[in-house]
């Protein structure tokens, strides 16, 4: 189900702002073959690539973190159809900017689950790039967030996950039923100095060995 993602013949009116989008198009509907249409994958690539160009601060990889985001979509939107499959359970990390908070939580519980959970994060108004505190303070216990990038939320990640964890956002994240809903508070890295994001980078580390320990029913790893 490859399909033509030309503006005039395959798909009226969906056409691609820069030549590798369509190609990523093309791509993504052969590996979504069975599960979405071409037109599907096209307007999921469209309305990702708007999303982070608003706030983006280096347009140069804009196209790489597009299809890393829309592959995240749509396989959050294929695990709600079953149409993927969900092994482990699902945390999403939801905080205003997904800049600092949510990013720390993400990381952190990677580690601690060691793949006994899926983990996604995402912001309610994302920021154009991770806080660099945030990454100077991951750094000093091993983990990297050079990869990472701010992502808006969106229904679909929402409704794939079992647990959302909300630091901060308010009432922006969407409520769905069949969902656990936890909220951490926890100040904004943004407004602290060095020390007070050490602070909340060793509270959310306590925080997510906790919930790594309930859901997965072991004793989590902690290094």
């Amino acid at each position: 189900m490859s399909g033509n993602f030309d503006g005039e013949r395959g798909l009226p009116g969906l056409s691609f702002p820069d030549e590798a989008l369509k190609r990523l198009a093309e791509e993504l509907a052969v590996q979504y073959a069975g599960v979405f249409s071409p037109e599907t994958v096209g307007r999921y690539i469209l309305e990702s690539y708007t999303g982070l160009m608003r706030t983006a601060k280096f347009k140069t990889y804009l196209v790489t973190l597009t299809a890393r985001f829309v592959k995240e979509r749509l396989t959050a939107l294929a695990q709600t159809m079953d149409a993927a499959p969900k092994s482990v359970p699902e945390v999403l990390f939801v905080c205003v900017e997904n800049a600092g908070r949510s990013q720390m939580a993400m990381a952190l519980l990677n580690r601690v689950a060691d793949g006994a959970i899926h983990v996604r994060s995402a912001g309610s108004a994302p920021a154009g790039s991770i806080s660099e505190q945030v990454v100077t303070v991951m750094q000093e216990i091993g983990l990297d967030l050079g990869e990472q990038f701010p992502k808006p939320l969106t229904d679909d990640v929402v409704q794939a996950a079992d647990v959302v964890v909300t630091m901060g956002c308010g009432d922006a994240c969407p409520v769905y039923p069949g969902k656990r809903y936890i909220d951490w508070d926890l100040p904004d890295p943004s407004l602290l100095d060095l020390d007070g994001v050490r602070a909340v980078r060793d509270r959310i580390e306590q925080l997510v060995t906790e919930l790594a320990g309930e859901l997965t029913g072991s004793t989590p790893i902690t290094e």
